[in-house]
């Protein structure tokens, strides 16, 4: 019966359409793996496609940063088609989110390609995928339709895949060249994988920090597939990767999701083997860090899955692998495509248990969440500029929060001192509890320390939000639900007052330094507070912005024009009508600084880490809105740098004080220029002649704590080679954090407070800076470690190190920053670090 069913859904719906269908290659005048497809004449196919097949929907979702179209294509049998919204309402409808009881039965496989751009072989497989869903000879496709709606993302970092395809084009030979040392295998910095501003999307699913995510996401939180495979490549040497996947898996995920993931490998390596393709499974990508493309899917229901095709951007064409085999890109487009069309095939071999497992998932994880800790309080005590910057990133996710509108001594973990104890629940408390549909999410941002079954992971083991936002909160192990709703806190426009002679603004979050850097390039000159001060029975701290009639005569309407930026970023204004303070500083004094807007370059290219860039790029740019230049690193020598005042030097390899780039840096340093070294940056300074940086106290420990991490136990020493990499780790810090000591009378440190919450990425460590150099931030302890993974033998040389530091050198200054404040964009509580260093140093 269901045979005949599919061969009338194949004589009603496909013939009369198909006709006028092409393929790919007829389509495009080439064959697929013949050449890469620019982005514009993919998007031209899928519309091909979509004109030509009533089952096939297109809906463009947004744009990329540099204005080429986000799109996915719908595919499913007519009449699924006909009524998707139905479809996307019931999905929701299961998962909690809508009222009332699911009429439609079909679950969702979501297929996203090309989310690093230079792993280009994605959208040609999606292209190959596209068109087997709409081949009359492909009937086995159209029967998986009739009970599953498949979606194909075909590329998600268009301006990744553009720089790359370009410039293959160029490189390419018109034969086939497969000799690994050719310019073709040679990609440049900063490569097609990151997009416009070097962000790697595949890192940003929750932080959302750019425009592709934004929008990919908002469309994904809408329908929240029930399967969702994720398209990348590898490199040369390794075959093929599908799920399972590996350790750790994060303890959150579902038996279902396991069992799908076996299920779908099984599935997979029955076609991979019937072709003789070499593959492996439960290896390398685990599913642990919550902002993958099979993570953050596996923490909102789905079964989220990483597929990794060996080759990459070096491969091009084809290339020969270390078996001196030739890696073409045909090959690894049918691979992919073999891949796309097992997920579509399980998934509808169990479409009903698919769909019920997904509604089982939100149905207990919401009425009995897993983790430890239920419910999570955010303190009315935080600064509300602070509590912003959360409850976007919360509201972009779709996790719910409200008041806790009641009084109550409560117990609960304490992020910031990393202990449990008592407190006060306040009515104006910000409360997330599990218990909603987004429970298994909530639980995962929130969770003090994750549970690493195993320690050989893929990326950093801590993001919890209190640490990453520098926030006071608690973690509770008992059922919290909030009062009411959570308005925030009302802001009152400021109002013009030409009685005023100052206007006083806080300094503490992003919003603040934004304002700053909106008020200079307005050419309102600011002042900054060195020092706490009180008018009347207000008292200011230190860091306070002052913005004065006095130096801004020129400005035409002052009082209109503070007061405009202000409530532009929603920033409350004090008012003086009088310098003269109660105490503290007069604003005539010298510890009340004038801000000069800095001329401010940030180094690029060759050397230089281009994700690190790329937080600067956007941070700067898009956050701050604030003008700099980008400096070719290879030309720095010959460069006239005496029209800058502040350039940032970001993670990369500069070689040492020798070198002619740093050579000229150190001179401009100076003759008075202000420079910020970022992590890796720091080596080109460290142990040098003149320089006060180093990575050891003095030689005795030196000696004693490289003895720590290298003598190891015989234990170590005899282990099999297999396990050796296991042992290593015992050196290393995986994305953990630590809480950092803070001189908040510093410049560097007005408005972080007295700690600051570091995310380390290294086991890198540097001393205390001697005589002329400020230990800004340090780590006074190893006992400092609060969440994530830190080797035993790493944990001890952490003690007494330095995080943020200052020297003078000459007329001008040097400003070390040992872990990256900008970590992916969503470290909120390291930008106003970065803004302290940009805009108040050296004033």
């Amino acid at each position: 019966m269901r045979v005949v069913y599919v061969l009338v859904f194949c004589l009603i719906y496909l013939p009369c359409t198909q006709a006028q269908t092409k393929s790919p290659a007829a389509f495009l005048g080439y064959e697929l793996g013949s050449r890469f497809t620019p982005h514009h004449r993919m998007v031209a196919y899928f519309e091909h496609v979509a004109a030509e097949n009533e089952h096939v929907v297109l809906e463009y979702y947004g744009e990329s940063v540099e204005q080429r179209p986000l799109l996915v294509a719908f595919v499913s049998a007519k009449p699924h088609i006909d009524r998707l919204e139905q479809i996307r309402e019931d999905n929701l409808r299961r998962a909690g989110l809508r009222e009332g009881s699911p009429q439609t039965n079909l679950p969702v496989t979501w297929l996203s390609y090309n989310v690093h751009g230079n792993e280009a072989v994605s959208s040609e497989a999606a292209m190959m995928t596209l068109y087997a869903t709409v081949d009359p000879q492909r009937r086995e496709v159209s029967a998986w339709l009739e009970n599953t709606l498949l979606v194909i993302d075909p590329c998600l970092n268009p301006d990744g895949h553009e720089r790359y395809v370009n410039w293959y084009a160029q490189k390419a030979h018109s034969r086939l060249q497969p000799d690994p040392q050719s310019l073709e295998h040679q990609e440049p910095w900063p490569s097609g994988r990151p997009n416009h501003y070097l962000f790697d999307l595949n890192r940003d699913w929750v932080w959302q920090t750019q425009p592709e995510s934004k929008q990919r996401m908002a469309l994904y939180n809408r329908w929240l597939p029930q399967v969702h495979v994720d398209f990348h490549e590898m490199g040369i040497d390794a075959p093929y990767y599908f799920a399972p996947a590996a350790e750790p898996l994060h303890e959150q995920l579902s038996p279902f999701q396991h069992t799908f993931q076996e299920w779908f490998g099984r599935n997979t390596a029955r076609y991979f083997d019937g072709n003789n393709w070499f593959y492996y499974t439960k290896e390398n990508f685990d599913l642990l860090y919550p902002s993958y493309g099979d993570t953050y899917p596996m923490y909102t229901g789905a079964i989220g899955m990483t597929i990794e095709q060996g080759g990459s951007g070096r491969a091009g064409l084809g290339m020969l692998n270390a078996q001196g085999d030739t890696v073409t890109l045909a090959d690894r487009i049918l691979h992919h495509h073999t891949t796309a069309l097992s997920a579509l095939e399980t998934t509808s071999a169990h479409a009903q248990r698919v769909v019920d497992e997904f509604a089982e998932y939100y149905r207990v994880n919401s009425t009995q969440p897993k983790s430890r800790y239920k419910s999570f309080v955010i303190k009315a005590t935080n600064a509300p500029t602070r509590v912003k910057p959360l409850l976007d990133l919360l509201d972009k996710n779709g996790i719910r929060y409200g008041k806790s509108d009641r009084r109550t001594s409560l117990s609960g973990f304490h992020y910031l001192k990393g202990t449990t104890e008592r407190f006060t629940l306040e009515p104006d408390d910000l409360v997330i509890s599990a218990y909603q549909p987004k429970s298994v999410l909530t639980q995962v941002l929130f969770e003090p320390e994750p549970l690493l079954t195993d320690s050989l992971t893929y990326d950093i083991t801590t993001w919890a939000m209190p640490y990453a936002f520098n926030l006071e909160a608690y973690a509770l192990e008992t059922r919290l639900d909030p009062g009411e709703a959570y308005e925030g806190v009302d802001f009152q426009l400021n109002q013009p007052d030409p009685a005023t002679l100052a206007y006083l603004a806080p300094w503490h979050a992003t919003q603040h330094a934004q304002f700053l850097s909106a008020l200079m390039q307005a050419g309102i000159r600011v002042r900054n507070a060195a020092a706490p001060f009180r008018i009347g029975e207000v008292s200011y701290p230190v860091g306070t912005l002052i913005i004065a009639r006095g130096g801004n005569e020129r400005v035409v309407d002052f009082h209109r024009a503070v007061t405009d930026l202000a409530n532009k970023f929603a920033i409350p204004l004090g008012k003086t009508r009088t310098g003269f303070v109660d105490s503290g500083k007069d604003f005539g004094s010298s510890s009340v600084s004038v801000l000069k807007a800095p001329k401010l370059a940030v180094i690029a290219g060759e050397n230089t880490n281009s994700l690190n860039v790329g937080e600067l790029w956007h941070f700067l740019e898009e956050e701050l809105a604030y003008p700099f230049s980008m400096l070719d690193w290879s030309k720095v020598p010959s460069l006239d740098l005496s029209s800058y005042e502040v350039i940032v030097l970001p993670s990369g390899n500069f070689g040492d004080l020798e070198s002619p780039g740093i050579r000229k840096l150190r001179d401009w340093v100076q003759q008075g220029g202000r420079l910020i070294a970022i992590e890796q940056a720091l080596a080109a300074f460290s142990d040098q002649e003149g320089s006060g940086l180093r990575k050891y106290r003095s030689e005795e420990e030196e000696t004693r704590l490289l003895g720590v991490a290298r003598m190891g136990t015989e234990e170590e020493l005899t282990a099999p080679y297999h396990l050796r990499e296991r042992l290593r780790i015992s050196e290393e810090v995986i994305g953990a954090v630590l809480e950092v000591q803070m001189d908040h009378s510093h410049p560097l440190g007005y408005g972080i407070g007295t700690t600051y919450y570091t995310l380390k990425n290294s086991a890198t460590r540097y001393a205390y800076l001697g005589d002329g150099g400020v230990n800004v931030g340090y780590i006074p302890s190893a006992a400092n470690h609060r969440a994530g993974f830190v080797g035993f033998k790493a944990k001890e040389p952490l003690h007494q190190s330095l995080v943020v530091g200052h020297e003078k050198h000459g007329k001008g200054d040097m400003i070390y920053f040992v872990d990256n404040p900008l970590f992916r964009g969503f470290w909120e509580s390291g930008k106003l670090l970065m803004a302290n260093a940009v805009f108040l140093i050296g004033q």
